[in-house]
């Protein structure tokens, strides 16, 4: 089974959380209430400097998911 990219997380213990997954490489969790990143890989000193354009793109299309998911339940 294939997983999508992306993923909505929600937790009650957080209940102004807004919790996106990013669950293929390099895979993390963004709090988009406050830009908090939580990491789910080991990076070495050399990848981050390697990722760090990656990574901007990355948040931002984990923002631009979560807007259209909101979007598309509003429409329902």
């Amino acid at each position: 089974m294939e997983f999508p990219k992306f993923l909505l997380g929600d937790n009650t213990d957080y209940s102004d959380a807004i919790f996106v997954i990013h669950t293929e490489y390099p895979r993390f969790i963004i709090n988009l209430q406050n830009d908090e990143v939580e990491w789910l890989e080991d990076f070495e000193a050399n990848d981050e400097k390697d990722l760090a354009e990656e990574v901007e793109s990355l948040i931002k299309a984990a923002t631009d998911f979560y807007d259209r998911e909101v979007a598309r339940y509003d429409h329902e």
